[in-house]
């Protein structure tokens, strides 16, 4: 297994029994980051530097899930690894609930970190720029601290509960620049422009399709980009001002939806031992939009389940 650089000194310096939200958002950001910059490394590596080498350089490197369209790549694996190794190392008492790794959805005493190693496999596979690493802590199934890092863009949104939203984008040519995140300002749903993503199985995705038929003629547009967790962060950023999406598991919302929500935005969310499976829907959305949008969306069964 690729090894990438272990969380900062800092970051081993915290109480590993600490509940503080700011202590386990500590965590959180090393983690990611450092499982983020082991994707950044590996990508070209197993798949090639432009477009996609679909099965990986060994031809082998790609493997099915829940259908034959839902993919996890050998990185996904090595990811996920790497955070429950730091985990392990910084936070040795606490759960985890990871994507590829599994773990109890029932929700434990004390604090489950839940990580989602890869979120937007087609995405990383295919060579499109959108697809994150998302670290959340929970305590007694609610987000008290979360980051999600922009993989090829090198952008960390974080939050901790009561805290605040920040990002920190280490791209930009004249050093690392930092800030607060806030919702956009919209107070019309015509001027909406709301994120969505797509299931993988077949019935599932007649029902989406149906609902965007219903949505678009109300909103500004549509947007799907792939990663339910940056969707989530760009709610946060006003980069778009709505997101709704059915079946999601914990992972891909855990951080997420914390960091939209300590963004202004307000959240509708599954209960923490919800899966996917249930069809549950994921929803965040502008504060001056919310009342509105929120009836047009229950008007066309936007709230109910998709199974």
């Amino acid at each position: 297994m690729h090894r990438a650089n272990s969380p900062s000194a800092e970051t081993t310096d915290t109480d590993p029994t600490s509940t503080d939200p700011v202590d386990l958002l500590r965590v959180a950001v090393a983690v990611a980051e450092a499982a983020a910059d082991h994707v950044r490394t590996r990508r070209p590596e197993v798949f090639g530097v432009m477009g996609a080498r679909v099965h990986g350089s060994d031809g082998q490197s790609v493997r099915a899930k829940s259908t034959p369209t839902d993919p996890v790549t050998v990185v996904d694996t090595e990811a996920e690894q790497l955070i429950r190794a730091h985990l392990s190392e910084l936070r040795p008492h606490d759960a985890v609930l990871g994507e590829e790794g599994g773990g109890d959805r029932d929700v434990p005493a004390g604090v489950r970190w839940v990580v989602d190693p890869i979120d937007g496999t087609v995405n990383f596979l295919y060579g499109i720029p959108a697809y994150s690493v998302s670290v959340a802590a929970q305590i007694d199934g609610v987000s008290v601290a979360g980051a999600v890092v922009d993989v090829a863009a090198r952008v960390t949104y974080s939050a901790a509960k009561g805290e605040g939203a920040r990002f920190v984008d280490s791209s930009a040519p004249d050093g690392v620049v930092e800030g607060t995140l806030s919702c956009n300002p919209v107070t019309d749903t015509p001027s909406v422009l709301l994120a969505t993503g797509f299931g993988y199985g077949t019935e599932r995705r007649r029902a989406q399709g149906r609902l965007i038929g219903e949505l678009l003629p109300h909103v500004r547009d549509i947007r799907r980009m792939g990663s339910a967790a940056l969707d989530l962060c760009m709610v946060a950023s006003g980069r778009v001002d709505a997101h709704f999406e059915h079946g999601l598991n914990p992972w891909d919302w855990a951080a997420g939806a914390l960091v939209a929500s300590e963004a202004g935005a307000r959240v509708h969310l599954p209960g923490p031992e919800v899966g996917g499976a249930s069809g549950e829907v994921v929803v965040a959305m502008a504060p001056g939009i919310a009342d509105e949008l929120e009836a047009l969306m229950r008007s066309v069964g936007a709230y109910a389940p998709i199974p």
